[in-house]
């Protein structure tokens, strides 16, 4: 019997390259999906007629509740990570689920919880050494300080199957900088490198936040979303080969970069394209990356570094995609159509 799924964020960039990936390998599936309004309903119904649409937001909690207790599998994939409520919601269904049939929740975080170090060392545009992983490294991954980010939400999600293991069957997604075209319905763009080459384009003149040494891992959004397809397969097959609640904690990279290097081709590629003068990067103090962009400390210059070691060893999860210094020649010219600098049309970046 297929199971039946219920997605937020399908008008998202994550979100809809999921769920892109997950009607294409199985059209049978039953999918439900929470959109905000009529108008990005229609953007969903255009690519997808078969899916189910509920109309509401992330505060509309009794609809998540609702929805989630009718679903097999819960996917929130919307920009969740932050969203206390959503995940109460969520949890709340999941406490009424019995283990004859259990409900399998994947959760959207991200690897901004590891920069809490940078924080708490005032060490932005430098390089800290430690570097987490989610297999014989988990405990130290579920016990990282309260203080940093998204780590409300993540403790949610880590305590819905507290009480009925085997009711609920959680497992949270931990992404890092990702990149490339999304296939979704609406937003198709992601945020870090692409703020990063628009501000660079916007002032035409290159940086560098700060040092730039701080490192971060990287990963292809189809090869993301390959991921929270193996772990829906492995919900469908009764949580199948994929560990899940206190041990479902999934790194999701396929290398690491150093920020100074991004910053450097970007500033290259610009310049080859005619769209900057010069490719030198000064660096830029704190303020001046905050006048930028409202988080471009944090997004720049925090460290982030996750090795993925669980959905290789389980799933046989693997990368794929283009590295993201082959990806920039292209993100450089969507940002740069974007803003109306080259001629050609300008890439989906509506939220």
């Amino acid at each position: 019997m297929a199971p039946k799924v219920f997605l937020t964020g399908a008008t998202g960039y994550v979100g809809g390259n999921v769920l892109f990936a997950l009607v294409e390998a199985h059209p049978d599936w039953e999918y439900t999906c929470l959109v905000r309004n009529a108008d990005k309903g229609a953007k969903v119904a255009a690519s997808y007629p078969k899916i189910r649409l509920v109309y509401g937001t992330l505060d509309s909690t009794d609809l998540l509740e609702e929805e989630a207790g009718k679903a097999d599998i819960v996917y929130h994939t919307a920009e969740s990570s932050d969203h206390v409520a959503s995940a109460e919601a969520f949890a709340k269904a999941a406490a009424k689920r019995a283990p004859s049939s259990p409900l399998f929740y994947i959760h959207t975080s991200g690897t901004g919880v590891l920069g809490w170090e940078t924080t708490e060392k005032n060490a932005y545009g430098t390089e800290l050494p430690r570097i987490y992983n989610d297999w014989d490294g988990i405990k130290e991954l579920t016990s990282i300080p309260d203080s940093a980010s998204h780590r409300d939400v993540d403790k949610i999600v880590l305590r819905m199957s507290s009480t009925n293991p085997q009711a609920v069957k959680t497992a949270i997604v931990c992404p890092p900088c990702i990149y490339g075209p999304g296939r979704g319905p609406d937003n198709q763009r992601s945020i870090q490198v692409y703020e990063a080459a628009k501000a660079i384009l916007e002032r035409k003149q290159a940086f560098l936040p700060l040092k730039g040494e701080n490192v971060w891992h990287e990963v292809n959004v189809d090869d993301l979303s390959d991921l929270f397809k193996l772990l829906g397969e492995a919900a469908a097959a009764g949580g199948g080969k994929a560990t899940w609640n206190e041990d479902g904690y999934y790194f999701a990279e396929h290398r690491e970069f150093v920020w100074k290097d991004i910053f450097q081709s970007i500033a290259k590629i610009a310049k080859q394209k005619g769209l900057i003068e010069s490719d030198e990067t000064p660096s830029l103090p704190a303020d001046e990356l905050t006048k930028l962009h409202p988080a471009g400390l944090y997004i720049w210059a925090s460290n982030s570094r996750g090795k993925a070691i669980r959905a290789r060893k389980l799933l046989g999860w693997e990368c794929r995609g283009k590295s993201l210094k082959e990806d920039l020649p292209e993100i450089v010219e969507r940002e740069a159509r974007a803003l109306g600098l080259i001629e050609g049309h300008a890439a989906k970046v509506t939220k």
